[in-house]
């Protein structure tokens, strides 16, 4: 999928990318919104800048997210 600003999202499981690192373990089940898809590069295995609902912004693989289905 490719993720588009304003998708909320959830992070449903740990990513198969080389980029998921241990601490990423503490964001599974959070949910937060899509800030930077990378539209530019429109690759779907480039990272995405998510705010996590209480855990900030970060860039996590798209692999372990999912939409929840509305928009902000």
């Amino acid at each position: 999928m490719t993720f588009q600003r304003g998708n909320r999202i959830e992070v449903f499981k740990p990513s198969m990318d080389d980029a998921w690192e241990p601490y990423m373990n503490d964001f599974l089940g959070c949910h937060g919104v899509i800030v930077d898809p990378d539209t530019s590069v429109n690759d779907p295995d480039a990272l995405v800048e998510v705010s996590l609902e209480g855990k900030g912004t970060h860039r996590l693989p798209q692999d372990c997210l999912r939409p929840l289905g509305e928009q902000v």
